[in-house]
């Protein structure tokens, strides 16, 4: 066949094919629908899916969980009355059904009023003997959930006495601090931050890093992210919007332990689990950490597993601290930091110890996204 002839034949082959005509026999058919439908759920892609719908159920099962039906538990109070009466007042306060509260006597007010600042009590009961109306001091800036709930608790007991209470609010929050909410949202958005972070990494450089000393700089990486972020949320809640003035450098310290510790985790989780590391992550910072962590309802009105799990989560023990720094001078605040820096140190030894024998042993398997062949 002359060469005229071959080039007359592809042209005309290309054509057809442009039409949309039948190939010829001999080349391969394009992969129909089915196989196109075996190939995206591939045993990994199924893995990845089925992670995203449990976790989706997680936080629907977690925060409806947590938040459906607030009920009070051992809110401590102190109570304030004459002698003779002091006891027979705790006892029937604590034989409420349910056990709402947990009072205990005080010597008198100025006693009650300096646990309501340390935060140690949530509230205090002055009982006069002279009329039928009590004083009841509330803590608002530990949270107006519990503040509201206390008040509801006593003026059924009170009732129940023939009695009433007025409510007085000794430990307010902050003008611009509507409902003590503001030490959660700003833990929430330092610890979204550090996850962020974290994974941004993991998408970009490899779920896995690929060298001990890749894992170390990823680490060292998130210092000053962390440093920047506590700075920025500081000054974002006190000088620009005026939500939580005060204790300025408590805040930024605070902001950048929470940051690096929460990518310090993320990072480890992924030097263990790969790309389902950042699941994980999920699971424990929003799935779990945020219901649990005593904003829209404080730890005391929780179901008990959400109760249990408050103080040993870094949203937990981030949104104690910040409320107590910036109303209740710091006390009770040690348990939170050892908390925190026990998450940032952990990230960081998992990471390295981790790192160090997946090189050693399956580096050698693991595709670039740094998931296991």
């Amino acid at each position: 066949m002359s060469q005229v002839d071959t080039d007359h034949d592809e042209t005309s082959g290309s054509s057809s094919e442009r039409r949309g005509e039948r190939p010829q026999a001999g080349r391969a058919a394009p992969a129909g629908f089915w196989a196109e439908l075996r190939g995206a759920a591939a045993p990994r892609m199924a893995v990845l899916v089925l992670g995203a719908l449990l976790l989706q159920l997680g936080f629907v099962l977690s925060y409806v969980g947590a938040f459906h039906h607030p009920q009070p538990h051992r809110i401590p109070i102190t109570v304030v009355a004459p002698q003779q009466m002091s006891p027979s007042v705790v006892g029937k306060l604590n034989a409420i059904p349910g056990h709402p509260l947990k009072a205990t006597e005080a010597a008198d007010e100025p006693t009650a009023r300096a646990g309501l600042r340390t935060g140690d009590a949530s509230g205090a009961l002055i009982v006069d003997s002279t009329s039928r109306t009590d004083t009841l001091l509330v803590a608002g800036a530990g949270g107006a959930s519990t503040a509201n709930v206390l008040e509801s608790v006593i003026a059924q007991a009170e009732k129940a006495q023939h009695r009433t209470a007025s409510v007085v609010d000794a430990v307010p929050a902050q003008a611009g601090d509507a409902r003590g909410l503001s030490s959660f949202y700003l833990v929430v958005g330092w610890t979204v931050g550090g996850y962020l972070f974290a994974a941004l990494l993991g998408v970009s450089k490899g779920a896995r890093p690929a060298t001990v000393r890749r894992a170390a700089q990823r680490l060292l990486t998130a210092v000053p992210y962390a440093v920047l972020s506590g700075l920025g949320g500081a000054a974002i809640v006190g000088p620009l919007l005026g939500a939580l003035n005060g204790h300025f450098l408590a805040l930024w310290g605070i902001g950048a332990l929470v940051v690096f510790g929460a990518a310090a985790v993320t990072i480890a989780l992924q030097v263990l689990f790969g790309v389902l590391g950042i699941g994980v992550t999920v699971l424990l910072f929003v799935v779990l950490g945020n219901p649990s962590a005593g904003g829209a309802y404080g730890p005391e009105l929780l179901p008990p597993f959400w109760r249990a799990i408050s103080p040993a989560l870094p949203n937990g023990a981030a949104t104690h601290a910040v409320r107590h720094i910036m109303y209740f001078a710091g006390h009770g605040t040690a348990a939170n930091l050892a908390v925190l820096a026990a998450y940032a140190l952990g990230g960081v030894l998992v990471t390295l110890l981790t790192a160090t024998l997946v090189h050693r042993r399956l580096s050698p398997e693991m595709d670039p996204a740094g998931a296991l062949a």
